[in-house]
């Protein structure tokens, strides 16, 4: 997965609207951290009494974002070593 792509991935899983850096690295590095904070609240969610489909859903959207995260901490890791 290009760079661009994740970017594009990542602002779409995060449903922002108006996203737009020019640096890929300050891209990453926001994008990670915007992960970060979704994946805390999804964590929080699951804490709660859910029914068998939100929890279902709760964990996809985890497991989505973990991918992402990892994804991104590689590519900004390929952008550092440039």
């Amino acid at each position: 997965m290009g760079i661009e792509k994740f970017i594009k991935n990542v602002v779409d899983i995060l449903e922002l609207d108006d996203f737009s850096e020019s640096k890929k690295k300050k891209s990453i590095k926001k994008l990670l951290k915007k992960l970060e904070h979704k994946k805390e609240k999804v964590k929080k969610h699951l804490e709660k009494d859910l029914n068998d489909k939100d929890k279902k859903e709760a964990k996809e959207e985890l497991q989505l974002i973990r991918y992402n995260i990892k994804k991104g901490k590689k590519l900004l890791e390929k952008l550092e070593k440039k």
